[in-house]
């Protein structure tokens, strides 16, 4: 094509100089030369004034015949759409619009620059129709978008930070986390020596109560990796419209990257803050996508998480949203990925290819040694469309970089289960939220914690343990329970006459989220009582220690049920599931109608029945399964299966432990738009009580 292009230049040359003083006779009138075909603009002033003679004696010849892009004839009636620019030349409209996708708004042939350019709007009427404001992103007092910044090498063609920052609202602000700390029995024999006695630990993050784009919140970087391959066809509508949601509820602090993959990955739009023109042309890039290809989620991340890492400023808060519906095509299998992941802490040298592949960042793994302590860490919250998503993949690249994995059965409900994370990471009120456990007395010792997926340490001989937790939502709560060795009693001084004994002293400290202060909550102390004869009271247990007992023991009962029917025995999954269901109606808790105990029920019986072929487990249960899984090990919430809220009760609401006031109001918010019900789920109550032990 270039060469074409030379030879037309140079004969073109060559017939103005041999008719430039003609030419400059000629040049203000409106009539036309029989001798070289050059017909005078009607709209003279269109045309650029500093343009060449060259361009101008070019122009008209190629946009009345041939388009100057491809060469191609111009005439009408050959099935192909035609353009013409405000300096009328004419194209067609493919080899124009590709040309513009491209960062070009120069007219080929005069060289003047286009205020107006094509745009290809989405193929479907209907997607005007349905809602006439906002339901693509497009609105009534639209304007033609900003063109896409080319990719670079490098990704930091981010928009800076705000220059001014408020100042904190102290009504929401710089608030103490509160420290729960709750023995399993509020006493023991004074003659007796106790090897594992639980107690519960947990924190529970200061509420807020407005609008999180109103709340002076942390702001954040979020960067969108979008499966745009072939198969996402039939859902790609729904698709821009569950991100154009996430980009009309941030805030104008909040940036936004978005990254799409299929063969290949490609950063369409680079780091910017979501106010005025940046939100518009947010809206522009993701409406402006199409499908085609291969699936590269590896390559997807990589570029995702480039966005973050060669940042030049940082928002408080970063995150990535990744979301799927296939297997990644152009790497490794990974169809045995969560057996060997889910060992991951009592086996951290499992052997796994595909996982290489992933950045530092998500999986710290393929850190070099001696620089894990520098290493960025990123979350990626993953979503699986439909039953053809790798939810093994999916689950392992979420639950190895702190996100949490969403498995959404029926794409209609995309939006809502967005809604729901977009609702806890516009809510972050605390970062670096570490617990500390001091034993007291001598021969108090700290021997194991449950804490799921974070990351716990024991030193000084059980004499000290903490417990990273890291961020938390408002009003987000995290228990955890603390196995302790209790000698039988030798009476302190100080301690004879009220025979109390304290166990444990409990410091949570923090990172400010707005203020970037470290904040120190109340110390708590954990004390039973050592009498020699035990009253009933003694005996009562304390339902919230029950109830996290049960919540374990479930988890755990689900992850052994899934890896027996991940071997094919369906059937001992099945007994294994019964039988914690047995033992969770007969526990303290269930006993006394504990909500958390019924949502709990329910979440095996589902479990069991996705569980009841292996055709089944394949289509649908091992995902749920996982998600699930991911929900309890971060002890935050998760969209599973065909329902917004999970395990919804027959003619009730559903139940989610996990969910925070701001999820649910994002949910809400979400399917009042889409014209679902608007009714919130049903947030399980903690509070504390007792009950008496059985003999």
């Amino acid at each position: 094509m270039a060469s074409a292009w030379r030879k037309l230049k140079k004969s073109l040359i060559m017939k103005i100089s041999t008719h430039r003083d003609d030419d400059r006779r000629r040049s203000s009138s409106s009539s036309s030369s029989s001798a070289n075909g050059i017909v005078s603009s009607p709209s003279p002033s269109s045309v650029s004034r500093s343009s060449s003679r060259l361009s101008y004696s070019f122009s008209f010849r190629s946009s009345k015949k041939t388009c100057a892009i491809c060469l191609g004839s111009l005439k009408k009636g050959e099935g192909q759409a035609i353009f013409t620019a405000e300096c009328s030349h004419h194209f067609h409209f493919n080899c124009i619009a590709t040309n513009v996708q491209h960062g070009n708004r120069i007219c080929p042939i005069c060289r003047s620059e286009w205020k107006d350019i094509p745009f290809q709007a989405p193929g479907s009427a209907n997607d005007f129709r349905n809602n006439n404001s906002t339901i693509l992103g497009f609105r009534h007092n639209w304007h033609p978008p900003s063109l896409p910044v080319l990719e670079t090498d490098q990704f930091s063609l981010e928009e800076p930070l705000s220059a001014t920052h408020v100042a904190p609202a102290p009504s929401t602000c710089s608030q103490p986390i509160t420290i729960k700390a709750l023995p399993e029995f509020p006493a023991v024999l004074a003659s007796d020596a106790v090897s594992k006695f639980p107690v519960l630990v947990g924190v529970s993050a200061p509420p807020f109560h407005v609008d999180v784009r109103h709340f002076n919140r942390a702001p954040i970087d979020l960067v969108a990796v979008l499966d745009v391959s072939g198969s996402m066809s039939g859902k790609l509508s729904l698709l821009k419209r569950a991100v154009c949601f996430i980009i009309q509820n941030l805030g104008p602090l909040d940036r936004v990257s978005i990254v799409t993959f299929s063969s290949s990955a490609r950063r369409i739009f680079p780091l910017r803050r979501m106010r005025g023109s940046g939100q518009d042309d947010a809206i522009s890039a993701v409406n402006a996508l199409s499908s085609g290809g291969g699936t590269n989620i590896a390559e997807g991340l990589k570029k995702g998480v480039r966005v973050l890492e060669e940042r030049h400023e940082q928002n408080p808060i970063a995150s990535i949203m990744l979301l799927s519906d296939g297997h990644d095509t152009l790497n490794d299998d990974t169809r045995s990925l969560y057996r060997n992941v889910q060992n991951l802490t009592s086996n951290p040298n499992y052997s796994l290819q595909y996982l290489y592949l992933l950045p530092a960042s998500i999986c710290s793994r393929n850190t070099a040694s001696g620089n894990e302590a520098r290493r960025l860490s990123i979350p990626v919250h993953t979503f699986g469309f439909g039953s053809e998503h790798d939810s093994n993949a999916m689950h392992a690249i979420s639950d190895l970089s702190g996100g949490t994995y969403s498995f959404i059965e029926t794409v209609d409900n995309l939006q809502d289960a967005f809604a729901r994370c977009i609702g806890g990471l516009l809510s972050v009120v605390a970062q670096d939220v570490r617990l500390t456990i001091q034993s007291l007395p001598r021969g108090v010792q700290i021997g194991s914690i449950h804490s799921g997926r974070y990351k716990n340490e024991i030193f000084n001989l059980g004499q000290k343990a903490t417990i990273d937790v890291g961020s938390l939502y408002a009003d987000e709560e995290k228990e955890f329970l603390v196995y302790v060795s209790i000698p039988a009693s030798s009476r302190g001084e100080g301690e004879a006459k009220l025979d109390h004994m304290s166990l444990l002293e409990v410091l949570c400290s923090n990172k400010d989220s707005t203020s970037s202060e470290i904040v120190e909550s109340r110390r708590e102390r954990v004390v039973i009582r050592r009498p020699k004869v035990l009253s009933p009271t003694d005996k009562m247990v304390c339902l919230e220690v029950d109830r996290q007992k049960n919540r374990l023991a479930v988890a755990d009962a689900i992850a052994t049920a899934q890896r027996m029917a991940e071997l094919g025995i369906l059937d001992h999954a099945q007994a294994v599931l019964s039988e914690q269901k047995t033992t969770l109606l007969s526990s303290v808790s269930a006993q006394a109608g504990d909500d958390l105990c019924k949502w709990l029920e329910k979440e095996l019986t589902e479990t069991a029945q996705r569980m009841a072929t292996l055709q089944l487990y394949e289509q649908s249960g091992r995902a749920y399964v996982l998600s699930g899984l991911s929900s309890h090990s971060w002890q935050r919430a998760t969209t599973r299966g065909h329902s917004t809220t999970i395990l919804p009760g027959e003619g009730a609401n559903g139940i989610n432990s996990y969910e925070t006031p701001s999820m649910i109001s994002m949910v809400s918010k979400s399917q009042c738009l889409n014209g679902g019900p608007s009714q919130q789920p049903q947030m399980v109550t903690k509070s504390c009580s007792l009950t008496p032990r059985h003999k």
